[in-house]
C-alpha cells in the first residue's frame, strides 16, 4: 500500500517512447512540473498527450514540446505557447481540439469505465460534422482531418457522441497526499487533475505535502488512492516554485 517513490525520476522511468499521457493542470495552475522535468531528463519521445493546454514556452508541457518530444496533443486551448502554434501550423504536431467541458468529461468517463456519452456541445459544427484539421501538410493544406461523429436526438434535441479517454500513464499534482495515494487538491489546482488521474492506467502524483495514512479525513479527499499508483513527495522549494501566465496588478 505504500505507493511513495524515492524520486520523480524513479516514478516515471518506465514511460516509453510513444506512450499516451493524461496531464493535469490548466495554464500553469496545478501542473505537475517536477514530473514533466523528470520525463524530459528521461528522454521519452513521440508522446501522445491529453491535457487542457500544452503549457507555455519554457514551462509545463512546453518543455517537452520545445524539445520535439510530443507527437500528438488532445486539448482545448493553444494558449500562450507560440511554439505549440508554430508546430501545429507547420505540420510537425498533430492536434485534436476538443471543447473544454467535453474534454473533462471524456477523461472522467474513461476513468469511470464509460466508453462513450452524448453531449450537445459541438452539434452543428465541425466538431460533429468532421473536417477539423488534426494535422497540416507543409504546404498548409490539411493532411489529417477529424472524422464525422454520430449524432442522435433525445427529446427533440440533437447530441453528438463522444468517446471516453484512457491513457497508459497520467501525471498530476496535488496539494496533499498520503502514502496510499489519496489526494487533496487546493483551489484552482483541482482543475483537470482529478479527471486526468482517473484516465491513466498508471497514475503518478507529485504532492506538495506528504502525510501518513489516516491524517486525511475521508470527507476532504478529492481523489481516492485506487486511482493512483505512484506518489512523489516534493521538496519545499519544488512545492513553492509556482508561476502564473499573466500577472495583473493595480497601478
Amino acid at each position: 500500500m505504500n505507493k511513495v517513490r524515492g524520486s520523480a525520476a524513479e516514478a516515471i522511468a518506465d514511460i516509453p517512447d510513444g506512450a499516451s499521457l493524461a496531464v493535469g493542470g490548466f495554464g500553469l495552475g496545478g501542473v505537475p512540473e517536477i514530473l514533466i522535468r523528470a520525463l524530459y531528463a528521461q528522454g521519452a519521445g513521440g508522446l501522445k498527450v491529453v491535457s487542457n493546454n500544452c503549457g507555455v514556452d519554457g514551462r509545463g508541457l512546453g518543455v517537452l514540446l520545445a524539445a520535439g518530444r510530443i507527437a500528438r496533443v488532445t486539448g482545448s486551448y493553444v494558449g500562450e505557447n507560440k511554439e505549440f502554434a508554430r508546430q501545429y501550423l507547420s505540420g510537425e504536431l498533430e492536434v485534436e481540439l476538443v471543447p473544454q467541458g467535453t474534454l473533462a468529461e471524456r477523461l472522467r468517463a474513461g476513468g469511470a469505465g464509460i466508453p462513450a456519452f452524448y453531449t450537445p456541445a459541438g452539434v452543428g459544427t465541425q466538431v460533429a460534422r468532421g473536417g477539423l484539421p488534426w494535422r497540416y501538410a507543409q504546404d498548409g493544406s490539411v493532411a489529417v482531418a477529424s472524422p464525422p461523429k454520430e449524432t442522435r436526438d433525445f427529446a427533440g434535441r440533437a447530441y453528438v457522441l463522444e468517446h471516453g479517454i484512457t491513457t497508459e500513464f497520467a501525471l498530476v499534482r496535488a496539494w496533499r497526499g498520503d502514502r496510499h495515494g489519496n489526494l487533496v487538491f487546493r483551489k484552482a489546482a483541482a482543475n483537470f487533475n482529478p479527471s486526468a488521474a482517473m484516465a491513466g492506467r498508471i497514475t503518478v502524483a507529485e504532492v506538495e505535502e506528504l502525510v501518513e495514512p489516516g491524517e486525511l479525513s475521508p470527507d476532504e479527499i478529492h481523489l481516492p488512492g485506487v486511482f493512483v499508483q505512484r506518489v512523489v513527495a516534493l521538496t519545499a522549494a519544488e512545492a513553492a516554485d509556482k508561476q502564473i501566465e499573466k500577472r495583473t496588478v493595480r497601478s
